[in-house]
C-alpha cells in the first residue's frame, strides 16, 4: 500500500508543514501523517504571525525557502513593524491573520508540493531496529516504512486540557491526544517531562462595544515578511482593540481560585515564563490594578475574537462573570472559554544540532516536543529538521547554522546545550549578535544557503546579489555626493539638528541621532533625484549600514574571534570522564550534551572557563 519513504513527518503543524515541504522541495518522497486533515496549520491559539525576535525568525525561514512568510502574507489582515522606536536590531514585523486563511493556504501551498503525500491517522508508535528508525507504526496496526522520521507532535503527546476542575483527554479544544509515541520513546531510553501551555476564551465580537476601546490600527505604509515577488503587502487592513482589566475583574478570578488546577496542583506541568494566564498574573503581580487585555479579530469576515491577554484555566462560568466586568465586554457573548493544555516533552539535550536524536539514528524531533512554544520557533525547527532529514537520507552534508548567522540557530543552540525546564520563547535579548541578525537582512544572510539546498530559486538568489550589490553602490554614492549649506540649512533647522557651515557628506549627516535618508532626501531635491534607481530595502539597508557601522564592525570581530572556536572539532570519541582535571559537572554535562566543537562546549551550562582551558590544553595535545 506505500512505498518506503525518504521522510516520514508526524504531526501536520507549523513544524510538521515546514518539515514535510522542504524535504519534498529537495527531493525526498514525503510522507505528511496528521491525525485530522482538515486542521492541517491550524493556528491553535492566537491568530498571528511574528512579534519581537520571531518576526525574525519568520524572515529567516522565508530567506532560506521555507513558506511560512508567504503563507503569512497571504492571510494577513494587519500588519506591524514593532519597536520602529528603538535601533534597528529590535525591528519586528507582525501580523495579524486570517485564522481560515492561513490553514487553507499552507494546505494548498502543501498539495502543490511535488513528492508529498499525505495520510489521515493516529501514529502510535515508531520501530527501532539496531538503534535506527526503520517505520512508523499507526492506530490501524499499519506498518508505513521509511528511512527517517520527524515528530512534530505540538501538544497532542497524552495531552490533557483543564478547565476548573474539569479535564479532558486532547491535544486542542474539540480534538483527540496522542497515544503511544511517548511510551515508545521511554522504552527506547528517552527521558520525558511535562509542560503546559494555555488559551483564552474566544467571544462574539458583534456583543463587544468598541467605542469604550483605544483602536490599534495597522501600519499606514504596511509591509511583509517575504522578500519574494509572490506576495504583496496587505492593501486593507481590520483594526485591533486595546483594553484593559480592573479590580472588579480580579477579584471575580479570585472567586475560582481554589478551583484553578494551576493553584490546586493538578497542573503538573510548567508554563510559560513570558505568556502566563491572568490568574497567575493577578497572583504574581498582586500589586498591578490593570491589566493590558488585546482584541484581535479571528479573520477578514468572522465575528470571533480571540481574547490576547486572558489566557486562562478557571472554571468556565468565572470566566464568563470576569470578562464581562472588562471596559467594553459588559455584554459579552462567550464562543468557548479558555483552558490549560499539558503535554509530554522530551528535553532537547538529547538532540544533536541538525536536531536528530542522539540514541536513534535518523530520527528528528521539531517544535514543541523540545519544550518550545511559538509558532515561529516551531516552523523554524520544522525547516531545519526537514532539511537535515532529506540531507542524512540522501547522504549529504548536515546543515547546521552558526549563532552569528541566524536566530534560529540561537534558538536550536540554546536548547541543544542549554535545555529549558519552561516552555522556550525566542527574545532578541537571547541573541548575543542581533544587530548583524537583523530583519531586514535575512535574505542577505540566509538566501545563498537556500539557494545551495535547492529550496529558494535562482530568482530569488538574483535578487539577493542585487539588493547586496546595490546596497553597496549606494553606499559609496553617499560618502562622495557632498551638500551644501545654502541647500540644506533650513531643513536641517527643521529637523531640530544642527546646521552647517560648509558642505558635508551625506554619509556624515546620516551618522547624526535622529536623523535619517528619508529625512536628508525631502530637504535635498538633488540627492532625491541621485537615489531615484534604488528601493526602499536598499536605502533603508544602506542608511543602518552606515548608521551603526562601529557597532556592526565590532560585532564582527568578535564573530570572527568566536568562529576559530567554532573550527576546533572535538572528537566523537573522547572520554570525559579520562580527563581527571575537569570539574564533576564539566566532565557530567561535556558527556551528555557531547558537543562536536570547543564553541558549542562553551556554551553549555555548567562547562566553566576552567574546564574550557583545560579541554582546549587536552585537545592540543
Amino acid at each position: 500500500m506505500f512505498p518506503i519513504y525518504d521522510v516520514i513527518v508526524v504531526g501536520a503543524g507549523h513544524a510538521g508543514c515546514e518539515a514535510a515541504h522542504a524535504a519534498a522541495k529537495m527531493g525526498s518522497s514525503v510522507l505528511l501523517c496528521t491525525m485530522n486533515m482538515n486542521t492541517i496549520a491550524q493556528m491553535s491559539c492566537n491568530p498571528a504571525m511574528g512579534g519581537v525576535a520571531k518576526g525574525q525568525i519568520i524572515r529567516e525561514i522565508d530567506a532560506l525557502g521555507g513558506m511560512s512568510g508567504i503563507i503569512s502574507d497571504k492571510s494577513t489582515i494587519q500588519f506591524r513593524m514593532l519597536n520602529r522606536s528603538k535601533g534597528p536590531a529590535m525591528w519586528s514585523p507582525r501580523s495579524q491573520n486570517d485564522r481560515m486563511r492561513f490553514a487553507e493556504e499552507w494546505r494548498l501551498a502543501l498539495e502543490a508540493t511535488p513528492n508529498l503525500d499525505f495520510w489521515q491517522e493516529m501514529v502510535t508508535g515508531i520501530v527501532v531496529k539496531d538503534g535506527k528508525v526503520q517505520a512508523v507504526k499507526t492506530s490501524l496496526g499499519l506498518e508505513i516504512k521509511c528511512k527517517s522520521v520527524v515528530l512534530t507532535n505540538g501538544t497532542f503527546l497524552n495531552g490533557l486540557i483543564h478547565i476548573g476542575e474539569k479535564k479532558m483527554g486532547g491535544g486542542r479544544t474539540g480534538e483527540s491526544a496522542s497515544k503511544g509515541i511517548t511510551e515508545d520513546l521511554i522504552n527506547l531510553g528517552f527521558e520525558s517531562g511535562r509542560m503546559k501551555t494555555g488559551t483564552p476564551p474566544r467571544v462574539d465580537g458583534r456583543s463587544l462595544d468598541y467605542s469604550l476601546m483605544e483602536v490599534q490600527e495597522g501600519d499606514s505604509q504596511p509591509e511583509k515578511f517575504s522578500y519574494s515577488t509572490k506576495t504583496k503587502p496587505v492593501q486593507k487592513q481590520r483594526n485591533c482593540w486595546i483594553t484593559y482589566t480592573n479590580k472588579e475583574v480580579h477579584e471575580t478570578l479570585e472567586t475560582g481560585f481554589d478551583k484553578s488546577p494551576m493553584f490546586n496542583g493538578r497542573i503538573q506541568g510548567l508554563g510559560p515564563r513570558y505568556c502566563p494566564s491572568i490568574e497567575d498574573k493577578i497572583n504574581r503581580f498582586a500589586e498591578r490594578e490593570r491589566h493590558q487585555i488585546f482584541v484581535e479579530p479571528e479573520g477578514w469576515n468572522t465575528v470571533e475574537i480571540y481574547v490576547n491577554g486572558f489566557s486562562t484555566s478557571l472554571p468556565e462560568d468565572v470566566q464568563y462573570k470576569a470578562i464581562r466586568k472588562i471596559k467594553g465586554f459588559e455584554n459579552a457573548k462567550m464562543f468557548r472559554p479558555g483552558y490549560a493544555i499539558e503535554y509530554d516533552f522530551f528535553p532537547p539535550t538529547q538532540l544533536n544540532l541538525t536536531l536528530e536524536t542522539k540514541l536513534v539514528e535518523n530520527l528528528y524531533f521539531a517544535g514543541q516536543i523540545n519544550g518550545t512554544t511559538g509558532y515561529e520557533e516551531a516552523a523554524a525547527q520544522g525547516l531545519m529538521a526537514g532539511i537535515n532529514a532529506h540531507n542524512k537520507v540522501k547522504e549529504k552534508e548536515a546543515f547546521i547554522l552558526k549563532r552569528s548567522e541566524a536566530y534560529i540557530a540561537v534558538l536550536i543552540d540554546d536548547l541543544i546545550n542549554k535545555g529549558t525546564e519552561e516552555p522556550y520563547r525566542m527574545f532578541t535579548s537571547r541573541a548575543e549578535f542581533r544587530l548583524l541578525l537583523r530583519q531586514d537582512n535575512a535574505d542577505l544572510r540566509l538566501t545563498p544557503y537556500g539557494y545551495k539546498l535547492g529550496l529558494a530559486n535562482e530568482k530569488e538568489y538574483r535578487q539577493t546579489q542585487l539588493k547586496a550589490e546595490k546596497t553597496e553602490e549606494l553606499t559609496k554614492k553617499l560618502e562622495k555626493i557632498r551638500l551644501s549649506p545654502n541647500q540644506i540649512n533650513e531643513g536641517l533647522e527643521q529637523l531640530n539638528t544642527a546646521t552647517i557651515k560648509e558642505k558635508i557628506t551625506v554619509e556624515k549627516l546620516i551618522k547624526r541621532p535622529n536623523i535619517g535618508l528619508k529625512d536628508i532626501i525631502k530637504i535635498s531635491e538633488e540627492l532625491k533625484e541621485n537615489l531615484i534607481d534604488y528601493s526602499i530595502p536598499v536605502k533603508e539597508q544602506t542608511e543602518i549600514l552606515i548608521k551603526y557601522k562601529s557597532y556592526i564592525d565590532k560585532e564582527r570581530q568578535m564573530v570572527e574571534k568566536i568562529n576559530n572556536l567554532e573550527d576546533l572539532k572535538i572528537p566523537a570519541t573522547i572520554s570525559y570522564e579520562e580527563i581527571k582535571a575537569l570539574s564533576a559537572e564539566g566532565r557530567q554535562k561535556l558527556g551528555k550534551i557531547k558537543p562536536q566543537t570547543l564553541g558549542q562546549a562553551s556554551r553549555i551550562s555548567g562547562v566553566s572557563p576552567a574546564d574550557m582551558s583545560i579541554l582546549t590544553i587536552y585537545l592540543g595535545r
